[in-house]
Formats: structure tokens, C-alpha cells, sequence
């Protein structure tokens, strides 16, 4: 009589791992960190200010 399972333990159990499985895909599907958001975003930064600085004439002047 070893073998006698609670059917509310293994539901939870089975709806445990569920959620895990689909954490593990969000991860890899939308997860980059905190640095990693911060280093895009300053570079993006610095690329914009790069070209503004390079532009020959603006619209003012037109």
C-alpha cells in the first residue's frame, strides 16, 4: 500500500510544473536583463547624438 496517491497533490504537482515550463519559455523568449536594457538604450542614445551631430544643414536654414 506504498503506492497510494493524493490526486489534489499530483493536480498541484502537474500545475507546478506547467508553469515552470512556460517560465523557462518567457525567459528565453522576452527575457534580457536589466544591464543588458540599459547598455541598448545608452547605445541607441549615443548613435542618435552621433548622427545629429553629423547632419550638414537643418531645417532653419532651408
Amino acid at each position: 500500500m506504498d503506492n497510494v496517491i493524493s490526486f489534489a497533490k499530483a493536480k498541484k504537482k502537474l500545475a507546478r510544473t506547467a508553469k515552470e515550463k512556460q517560465a523557462e519559455e518567457n525567459r528565453v523568449k522576452f527575457g534580457r536583463t536589466r544591464g543588458e536594457k540599459e547598455s541598448s538604450r545608452k547605445t541607441t542614445e549615443l548613435q542618435n547624438k552621433q548622427l545629429d551631430q553629423k547632419q550638414l544643414g537643418s531645417d532653419e536654414e532651408e
